[in-house]
């Protein structure tokens, strides 16, 4: 039986998961939102796609896609319930190159439910994780690290 090109050389396949994140934001965790929806700032509520394990708080890295609620930001948007994709931590986290990247602040970008940005711009850097996984978020920002 042949086995895949990227279990042969140990390395995922796709280009999506060129590293191997450190998942820290746990539920509650407070983040800078990135964009220009008018939030300033998130708490995680839930991390889409976790299948849990009993008594175990859901954890995100950069790249996952979560809900948020806004805390922070003007008064037409506070409080509500959104999605939101992760494209800054402060963990460090490591690339399969052997370099380990991470950023000063924990930021999210607020989507739709198809993944599409609500804002115009983001602001700062974008990890290269989620730029690849998340197309449309990479071509609105500025810088990709």
């Amino acid at each position: 039986m042949a086995k895949p090109l990227g279990a042969m050389k140990n390395l995922p396949l796709g280009k999506a998961t060129t590293a191997n994140i450190t998942r820290t934001l746990t539920t509650n965790a407070r983040l800078v939102c990135a964009d220009n929806t008018g939030a300033k700032e998130l708490e995680i509520i839930a991390v889409k796609g976790y299948k849990g394990i009993h008594n175990r708080m859901p954890r995100a890295g950069v790249g996952d896609l979560i809900v948020v609620a806004v805390k922070k930001g003007k008064p037409e948007i506070k409080h509500q319930v959104l999605m939101a994709v992760i494209i800054r931590q402060r963990q460090p986290y490591k690339r399969y190159d052997g370099s380990k990247i991470k950023f000063e602040d924990n930021a999210a970008v607020i989507v739709t439910e198809e993944g599409l940005p609500k804002g115009t711009e983001v602001k700062g850097a974008v990890a290269r994780e989620a730029a690849d996984k998340w197309n449309k978020i990479g071509s609105l920002s500025g810088i990709v690290v």
